[in-house]
């Protein structure tokens, strides 16, 4: 158990940090989720930007790292780039 008040304070803040990093990063899988199940192009251009979005936000927050964030949102954008094929 931690001896000094900063350090218990810290534990406090870590763990509300942790919450709301998986609440986010939950959110944002499954907007990845339904884009990549989405088949009519016009809801996924729509969505696309919305989405690549989060993924910065993510990334901006060092809850994804930065390359994974690039992948993903090329990922996508080849995905949604094929439907208009």
């Amino acid at each position: 158990m931690a001896n000094h008040k900063s350090a218990i304070k810290r534990i406090r803040s870590n763990n509300a940090k942790r919450e709301e990093n998986r609440y986010y990063g939950k959110t944002t899988r499954n907007a990845i989720k339904v884009l990549r199940n989405t088949s009519e192009e016009k809801e996924a251009k729509t969505q696309f930007p919305k989405v690549a979005a989060m993924i910065d936000k993510l990334a901006k927050k060092n809850v994804i790292h930065k390359n994974k964030a690039a992948n993903l949102k090329s990922k996508l954008a080849k995905r949604v780039n094929s439907l208009a094929k």
